[in-house]
């Protein structure tokens, strides 16, 4: 008497079953293929969007289209597929679709595994070209020489406060921001051996040490601190060395063969890190926009200061930021960094701007942008 094959099935409800399994399979196939089609759909649009661009003279990157279109779908996600999700699925789409419109190449600070690189991937997805620089004066270097259509500097921490090495380099720099991209930051303590008992030393970038303060004092108050062009230069140190500890992201402990001893050691869980996006051409208004200027004022004249932020008060324009940093070969003299809530081509932020400017020594607009919604997904 022969016997059943192992995985024929044994009775007619398990027939049906599976039956009824292979029905599903097919209809999810189909679906499938149907997206595939809306998505080459979607293509030859885009590739028509792109030649009306390049005669235009239009940049191929819009933050503010990018950012309405996938606040829209969240918004009007009837599910069951969940919202969360929504943002990377189409960051991906519309990745793929800008090889269709032009090249996209995004300098970022390097090597790979850098939390600006995480940054810069994350918003832009797998099908653009990002160029890894040395330094962050590099990456507005690259912008400014077309090496680059976008770059990716950061700015603020939610730990740390400002970059003032990107505030720095605005000074000589003649770009624009185009964007901004908010990004949930988590920081991993990596070595060879992933036991703490081995670290003697722990090495990153000031600003990532600085955000783990309070958990290195607590776990490793004796081990030194060595302070690294980047934290992926810290993960390549620790590869090199057994009693070193990197604090850096998880792409940057798998780059360099690194365990991990801990992860998310950072001392605050919002900790996130505001990213400019760089660019030549200024973004249209977008409905919500933040601008950026930076201001000299006179070291002699009394109440400068007080008669800088005057104007922005009375024509009701909302500061949300102001930073001072020195001015290049002149001793206790500043420049004054002002973001502002609003587009330059607006009345109100347009008034302020010019009383502000006739009280000024000088003044300079870095760009009105589109806001980002809210942080991307965590770069750990």
């Amino acid at each position: 008497m022969s016997q059943p094959r192992e995985n024929s099935p044994r009775d007619p409800e398990e027939r049906s079953d599976r039956a009824d399994l292979a029905r599903l399979r097919a209809a999810i196939d189909r679906v499938d293929r149907g997206l595939l089609g809306l998505l080459n759909e979607r293509a030859s649009l885009v590739r028509e969007v792109g030649e009306w661009k390049t005669r235009n003279g239009m940049p191929v990157y819009s933050a503010a289209r990018e950012r309405d279109l996938i606040a829209g779908l969240v918004r009007d996600n009837p599910g069951p597929f969940p919202s969360g999700a929504i943002e990377p699925v189409f960051r991906e789409i519309i990745s793929a679709m800008y090889a269709l419109e032009g090249s996209l190449r995004v300098a970022f600070l390097g090597p790979e595994g850098t939390y600006s690189h995480l940054a810069a991937r994350n918003h832009f997805g797998a099908s653009a070209e990002l160029v890894a620089c040395a330094s962050i004066g590099d990456v507005f270097a690259a912008v400014e020489r077309g090496k680059a259509e976008l770059g990716v500097v950061p700015v603020e921490n939610t730990t740390e406060g400002v970059v003032t090495r990107t505030l720095d380099a605005f000074v000589d720099a003649e770009v624009t921001i185009c964007g901004e991209v908010l990004q949930r930051i988590a920081h991993h303590l990596l070595s060879r051996s992933g036991r703490i008992e081995d670290v003697r030393r722990v090495a990153s970038i000031g600003q990532a040490l600085a955000q783990c303060r309070l958990w290195l004092e607590r776990h490793l108050p004796d081990a030194e601190r060595v302070e690294t062009a980047s934290s992926a230069a810290a993960a390549q140190l620790a590869s090199e060395d057994p009693s070193v500890a990197a604090i850096g992201s998880a792409l940057a402990g798998a780059n360099n063969g690194l365990a991990t001893i801990e992860a998310g050691i950072e001392d605050r869980r919002d900790n996130s890190t505001r990213f400019l996006l760089l660019g030549r051409v200024a973004p249209p208004r977008s409905g919500r926009d933040l601008t950026s200027a930076v201001f000299t004022v006179r070291k002699t004249q009394a109440g400068a200061l007080h008669q800088l932020l005057d104007p922005f008060a009375r024509h009701g324009v909302n500061l949300t930021s102001i930073q001072s940093r020195p001015m290049p070969g002149k001793p206790f003299e500043y420049l004054f960094f002002l973001d502002m809530e609003g587009h330059r081509d607006d009345a109100s932020v347009a008034a302020a701007l010019a009383e502000a400017g006739g009280q000024a020594h000088s003044v300079r607009v870095l760009g009105s942008f589109p806001r980002a919604t809210a942080a991307e997904g965590s770069a750990s």
